[in-house]
């Protein structure tokens, strides 16, 4: 990008600036009053704007230009030139977000090298910008299961519309990396992908981030929402946010523009909003900790993220991505998974689900010894008290049933936990069990165990009618 454009209400010094930016190898476009300004600006936002503060028989002066174009086009850089400069004006344009201030009569080389200065800031905020976006495109879905072919069918379906969206699920199942999927596949891919934590931020300090704030000491801090233009803002355990906040929030989302704490000036945002929440939100529209109208414009599309129980068959697909995923970013050892190790991570409680899972990867890689195989003595097992990671999936104290009652529970348990292992495949988990597939099918009966749907997939569970019946 190299279009400049010039804004000076004397004919003979804008053409002057031209001839010798053109003459430098730029392209440049002119202004003499407010209006040709903004009309130029929203036609299209040049690389760089070079203006006036003085401005004869014009709307707009120069700074009150220079705080829409930082508003709506912060990434704009802008140089001021006055005849009439002195520090209280030069001060005023920099806390307005001005790059830098040039008085008339002004120094043609001066002026090239603050030009040459400011097209490169602009040219490394947009390449870092670039590389930030690029690595939201790179977040990857990972799994072959139903309840994830589910999923990602949703997902898709989404990606090219504008609408809210609410991902629900279990803490650590993937709920941001859903988001980041949906903006990644969207229209919206080369614009900002901005995560608002809304559990991690101070409540006194949660309108500042949003919003930003303007001071008389610091000028214009822009928050991020004003950071989110044109994007995705992703608002991260938003019953988090606290009460006072939502209602602005719902006003950003129905107006689509804001102040910033302690301004005036209302500034105009373009966004999707994603959001996530472990919470039961109607639960907390009772308790009155959150907005009813604020769930209706959030949960335009409901979409649930499964929890890695639902989804054991992608365990060991999930696993050989973060084993790779270590390897490359950290160089430690790419082992292969044994079947027994596979097995019994299938088997495992997984309270933290993925996001525990590759941190239980990343610690037994960087423990291991060697570069073979992870055997399952190597993951953690039930004897290991306090650390949930490894329980295996039993129920109660069997050391105090009778015999029988043992055995029925842990039958139960064995077959529950195989079953969902398998994706809800009967065949598959009789074939593993070693028994003919009606024998199985007559066990899981008389144990009180069905079969049904759960995000998109067969989910095994106890009919407690089922079991009183026996009993």
């Amino acid at each position: 990008m190299t279009d400049i454009l010039i804004v000076d209400d004397e004919r003979d010094i804008r053409e002057l600036v031209s001839d010798i930016l053109e003459d430098e190898g730029y392209a440049t476009r002119l202004a003499g009053n407010s209006d040709d300004c903004m009309n130029a600006i929203n036609t299209e936002p040049p690389a760089l704007l070079i203006l006036d503060i003085w401005l004869k028989d014009s709307r707009m002066d120069g700074i009150d230009i220079l705080k829409t174009v930082k508003r709506d086009n912060p990434d704009v850089p802008v140089v001021i030139i006055s005849g009439h400069g002195n520090i209280e004006i030069a001060v005023a344009a920099i806390k307005q977000g001005a790059y830098d201030f040039i008085e008339k009569p002004f120094n043609i080389d001066q002026l090239m090298v603050v030009i040459r200065r400011a097209m490169e800031a602009s040219r490394l905020r947009r390449e870092n910008s670039s590389l930030k976006r690029r690595e939201v495109t790179n977040a990857e879905m990972i799994g072959q299961s139903a309840a994830f072919r589910t999923l990602i069918s949703q997902l898709d379906k989404v990606t090219k519309s504008n609408g809210r969206v609410m991902l629900t699920g279990p803490a650590g199942a993937g709920k941001e990396i859903a988001a980041r999927y949906v903006h990644a596949q969207s229209n919206r891919s080369n614009g900002p992908f901005v995560t608002v934590n809304c559990a991690g931020v101070e409540p006194d300090r949660v309108e500042e981030v949003l919003f930003g704030r303007e001071t008389p000491e610091r000028g214009i801090e822009p928050g991020l929402l004003e950071e989110a233009h044109g994007g995705v803002v992703y608002f991260d355990e938003v019953s988090d946010m606290p009460v006072g906040t939502q209602s602005k929030i719902l006003r950003v989302l129905v107006e689509q523009q804001f102040q910033r704490v302690g301004g005036s000036d209302k500034v105009r945002v373009d966004l999707r909003v994603i959001s996530s929440t472990n919470k039961d939100l109607e639960a907390e529209i009772q308790a009155g900790r959150f907005r009813q109208e604020l769930y209706h414009r959030l949960n335009v599309v409901p979409i649930a993220v499964p929890s890695l129980a639902e989804r054991r068959e992608d365990i060991p697909v999930l696993a050989e991505h973060f084993i790779a995923n270590c390897n490359a970013t950290q160089g430690l050892p790419l082992r292969p998974l044994t079947e027994e190790s596979v097995a019994l991570m299938q088997t495992m409680t997984w309270p933290g689900n993925v996001r525990q899972l590759k941190n239980l990867i990343e610690r037994v890689l960087i423990l291991g010894e060697g570069s073979g195989p992870i055997e399952a003595r190597e993951l953690p097992s039930e004897e290991e008290k306090g650390d949930d990671e490894g329980r295996v999936v039993l129920s109660g104290s069997l050391a105090t049933l009778p015999l029988r009652e043992a055995r029925e529970a842990f039958e139960r348990e064995y077959l529950l936990t195989q079953i969902n292992r398998f994706g809800g495949n009967i065949s598959r988990t009789a074939s593993f069990v070693g028994m003919e597939r009606s024998a199985l099918h007559r066990k899981l009966k008389s144990l009180g165990v069905v079969t049904s749907n759960k995000s998109g997939a067969r989910f095994a569970h106890v009919d407690e009618n089922s079991v009183e019946a026996a009993e």
